[in-house]
Formats: structure tokens, sequence, C-alpha cells
């Protein structure tokens, strides 16, 4: 949407992919504003044994071996960006047309009620797995099974659209909101916002 000109700033998480928008000339002035983590979850009684991993890319060679079904958002998000990312850094091929791994082309709540029909394992970050399992009146079917692992941060950062690139592009109302996004004020609204007694967030503006 950014490099198409139809929105005038926009909040992410895939830094990888940000600094080639900045590179390529389409972003300008990138904040980092806050981080969560993705974790990884699946059933309880956790069939390909990825609790016992030593790793986030340890529980993904696990969930392959026991071809256990894995559910991915399949949209090119930056939840989906980090999930090949995690695929990669097994040394293997990247999973896509076998059987267990089934994309859903959906946002992330509807990811996790597939892997939950599914009695399968997925990937979201720890904000949106609060929100649901708040759905499920704090007893989700689907566990928290591998977290605080360091390749599991997720990092948001907020971009204004760089003006030459796109001529009606608003540079100074997305530049004021990054700058607030960063400041005082929002930073303080982040970390005090929870759900469940939890904060979904932890500010890192600098």
């Amino acid at each position: 949407m950014g490099k198409d000109g139809d929105v005038d700033v926009v909040l992410v998480h895939a830094p990888t992919a940000e600094a080639k928008f900045i590179d390529a000339k389409y972003g300008l002035k990138r904040h980092q504003v806050m981080y969560n983590d993705f974790v990884i979850i699946g059933p309880a009684n956790d069939p390909a044994g990825i609790k016992q991993a030593k790793s986030a890319s340890d529980a993904l060679q696990r969930i392959a071996e026991h071809a256990a079904i894995f559910v991915s958002r399949g949209d090119d998000s930056g939840t989906h960006k980090k999930e090949l990312a995690l695929w990669k850094s097994t040394g293997k091929a990247v999973p896509e047309k076998q059987a267990w791994y089934v994309q859903t082309g959906q946002g992330m709540l509807a990811t996790i009620n597939v892997a939950a029909e599914r009695g399968g394992y997925t990937m979201t970050d720890r904000g949106t797995y609060i929100k649901y399992a708040d759905t499920m009146k704090g007893n989700p079917p689907l566990k928290v099974l591998v977290e605080q692992d360091q390749i599991l941060l997720n990092q948001y950062s907020v971009l204004a659209i760089n003006p030459k690139h796109c001529s009606n592009a608003k540079y100074d109302l997305a530049t004021a909101f990054s700058d607030w996004m960063a400041g005082a004020e929002a930073q303080g609204l982040i970390r005090d916002f929870k759900l469940l007694g939890k904060p979904l967030f932890v500010p890192n503006a600098k």
C-alpha cells in the first residue's frame, strides 16, 4: 500500500522488508516504537514434542519430521515473513505444498482458529494470542509451547511515505504521527495497555 501511494504512513513489523523499503526510497523517518514477541502454539498433547525443543528452529524441525499439522497465514504479512525466516533458519527447505502445511491466506485470529480446528500448530504474536485466550475465557485449546527465543522478537516501527515517491502523501501529518508514536505520551499508553492483566507490547522508542 505504501509503494502504491495508498497511505501516508505505515506501522509495520518486518525489519528486513522495511530496510529494503527505505533503500528503495519509498519510506522515510523510521521510528522503532514497540515490540512484543512471537510464540509457537499448539495442542496440549503436543504430538511433535516441541515443548522439549531447544529453540524455535528445533521446534519447526520436529514439526516437519513428525509431519504434524502446521497452519501458516500464507499472506506475506510481517508475521508470515517471520515464520518463513524461522523455517529457513532450520537449514531445510521451506515447506509449501506438503499435506501437513496449511496456508490460510487470512489474518492471525482466523489462522489460530483453523489450527485449533485441525489440532495443529501455528506461530502468532503474543498480543494476538492473549486476545485469543481472552475470547476462550482464559482456557484456549491451543497452548504456548515455545517462547522466549531471541529469534522470536517482534519489533514494530512506523515509517512515513516519501513525498518524492508519492506527491499526494501528507508527509507533514505522517511525521507528526510518527513523532507522537515515539513520544512520551504514546509510549506511556503502549506501556500501560493490558489485556487479562498482561501487557501486549513493550515501548522502546529511541
